[in-house]
């Protein structure tokens, strides 16, 4: 099921920045240097200039783009990602609670929520940002550490000297 933006009440926003801004100095000196996606200091021109700076020294390149990536995030294994993080039971509980808020159609009906994140809202980047640090980010150092990316989001471009037959 795909999702629609969606649009956090002033006070989830806030309560949403508190979280933020609680959760982001913890896990920002982690995050891999060729994550650019919703990171201070980061931008999407960043990552631009890096790939192009490594596209004449890498002949292979693989473009990556997680399909329906915040719209199918798995809320158990979030959540246990983001308790490697923190042990605070305020911030988790918030976290699962805006996860499984249900959906109010434009006819009023709600529909629940078992996987995704809300896509518009201050603390989904920041929970992608951790999920893909572990899912791809981390595998990627310890499997292939030769192979240099750039991502954004759930946007990446691996790319090597060689062609690779088998990842």
């Amino acid at each position: 099921m795909q999702f629609a933006l969606t649009v956090p009440t002033v006070s989830d926003r806030i309560a949403q920045m508190v979280v933020k801004m609680y959760l982001e100095p913890k896990v920002e000196p982690i995050f891999h240097p060729d994550s650019y996606g919703y990171r201070p200091g980061k931008s999407a021109h960043d990552a631009i200039e890096k790939a192009r700076q490594r596209c004449h020294r890498k002949w292979w390149a693989i473009d990556l783009d997680l399909l329906a990536f915040f719209d199918t995030l798995d809320h158990n294994i979030l959540m246990d990602l983001v308790r490697k993080h923190t042990d605070c039971r305020w911030s988790l509980l918030y976290i699962e609670r805006w996860l499984k808020a249900p959906l109010q159609l434009e006819d009023g009906s709600l529909v629940e929520r078992s996987i995704g994140s809300p896509q518009g809202s201050v603390i989904s980047p920041l929970l992608a940002n951790i999920y893909l640090h572990h899912a791809f980010d981390q595998w990627m150092k310890e499997c292939y550490p030769n192979v240099q990316f750039e991502r954004y989001a759930d946007d990446s471009v691996p790319r090597m000297q060689w062609e690779v037959i088998a990842m």
